[in-house]
């Protein structure tokens, strides 16, 4: 009899837990949310590939319409920061540093202050905005912060207390969601975003990545973000590539993301004394010299870099200067303050990269195009395993796992010996330091009022 008890008490007990509004309220709007971040991320791709092909079609349209930049692009970078400023403060540059600082932060004011709502849409539209006035950016560092802000919207709307692994996983998702890259989001969830991976976010991480990319793959389909191609190395000259690419990448890797962090105090510094009107000068300066290193390149500079960086995975040659040209333009576009991310654009640095050196070694340059990302990439974000899982993912070059994992390791190891902090990382301490900030201040004025 009391073991007939228990068992219906249990059921009883069960019943009333799985049947529940209670129970399934906060994962059924979590598993709304990943969804959403799949949506969003094509959404914001296709906006994002029609702003540059809007800008490429101006660059194209006449004899002297070449030379429209020199007056687009400055006015254009004034105005997305205006708008950053006036109308969606903490939209500025890849968004990374907000997520990363927003899981530091404690306070839901702090937070809702980095990741919102009303910031999903500044996002896209200046992001888009960048694009079509010839900003060297991309859209998938901004689709994190766009990810994380609705996995934390997500998180006040079911109720859910998790908030630190909700914005681990709407990051991760939308860095699957962004590349068509599963795997990636989950490592860059582990060494990037996090720098240590808790247990009880395995399942958030998983299950986001995996509704964001059926939602993903539901609207595109399958897909390789650079198509497919063969990563062989078998001849000594090869594995010098190899060797070469890592730590040459490496270098240039350690030097944008020092020069960038450095240069960024600098300027955050300098604007204080007028914030508005010190920043909109910044950002017109400086688009006004990715547009004269545009004019000068032929145009090959403007926007993300992704055909160039296909065409030399696929063997066409880039110019010697290339990568050079577009590591100055979209260094200048990261530190202008305009919203947009790096990733697209560093391949495409390293794409490059890889190709001189592939010229100069006299093998595939394919081959080298693809080591080349993988080592300046990992140089940049100082996240290897990220950058070789990215790369193997979005090139689908599996046989060339360990050439891949080689130049990452090297341009790592090359990256820390020339800079020790990580460049996202660095940039999230001032997000961070505003947000204990604005606490104190409201706890100031709480006293005041009591």
């Amino acid at each position: 009899m009391p073991n007939n008890y228990k068992k219906s008490k249990l059921l009883r007990r069960s019943r009333v837990m799985w049947g529940s509004w209670r129970v399934w309220k906060p994962r059924a709007v979590f598993w709304a949310g990943a969804l959403a971040i799949g949506v969003i991320s094509v959404a914001f791709a296709k906006l994002a590939d029609g702003a540059q092909h809007l800008f490429n079609s101006v660059l194209n349209a006449g004899q002297w319409s070449f030379l429209l930049p020199l007056v687009l692009t400055p006015l254009g970078f004034a105005l997305c920061s205006w708008l950053a400023f006036t109308v969606f403060p903490a939209s500025q540059g890849s968004g990374i540093p907000q997520a990363i600082a927003a899981r530091h932060l404690r306070g839901d004011e702090e937070r809702r202050r980095l990741l919102s709502l009303k910031l999903v849409l500044g996002k896209i539209l200046l992001t888009v905005s960048g694009l079509f006035f010839g900003a060297s950016i991309g859209r998938e560092g901004p689709t994190v912060q766009v990810g994380a802000s609705i996995m934390l919207l997500s998180a006040r709307i079911g109720g859910m207390a998790q908030a630190q692994g909700l914005i681990l996983a709407g990051s991760a998702a939308g860095i699957a969601a962004a590349f068509n890259t599963p795997l990636a989001g989950i490592v860059f969830a582990i060494e990037e975003m996090g720098r240590t991976y808790q247990a009880r976010a395995n399942s958030l991480v998983l299950t986001a990545v995996i509704l964001s990319g059926i939602s993903a793959l539901g609207l595109v389909g399958s897909y390789t973000y650079f198509g497919a191609t063969s990563l062989s190395v078998g001849t000594a000259r090869e594995w010098f590539a190899v060797i070469a690419c890592g730590i040459v990448g490496g270098a240039f890797g350690a030097m944008f993301s020092a020069g960038a962090l450095r240069l960024s105090q600098r300027i955050k510094r300098w604007v204080q004394t007028a914030p508005l009107k010190r920043s909109v000068a910044v950002a017109t300066g400086c688009g006004m010299l990715v547009a004269i290193i545009g004019v000068a390149a032929g145009g090959s500079t403007f926007g993300t870099g992704y055909e160039q960086a296909r065409g030399a995975i696929e063997g066409d040659a880039l110019p010697y200067g290339y990568f050079v040209a577009k590591l100055a333009a979209t260094f200048l576009s990261m530190v202008s303050g305009i919203p947009g991310g790096i990733f697209a654009p560093s391949l495409s640095v390293g794409a490059g990269l890889g190709s001189s050196i592939g010229q100069l070694l006299g093998v595939s340059i394919g081959l080298s195009a693809v080591l080349g990302m993988a080592g300046y990439f990992a140089g940049v974000v100082q996240a290897p395993m990220t950058a070789f899982v990215i790369i193997l993912e979005m090139t689908d070059s599996h046989e060339g796992i360990i050439s891949l994992m080689a130049a990452a390791m090297l341009g790592y190891v090359t990256s820390r010996m020339i800079s020790r902090e990580p460049l996202y990382h660095g940039l999230s301490r001032a997000w961070i330091a505003e947000g204990v900030r604005l606490k104190r201040a409201l706890a100031k004025s709480e006293n005041e009022a009591t």
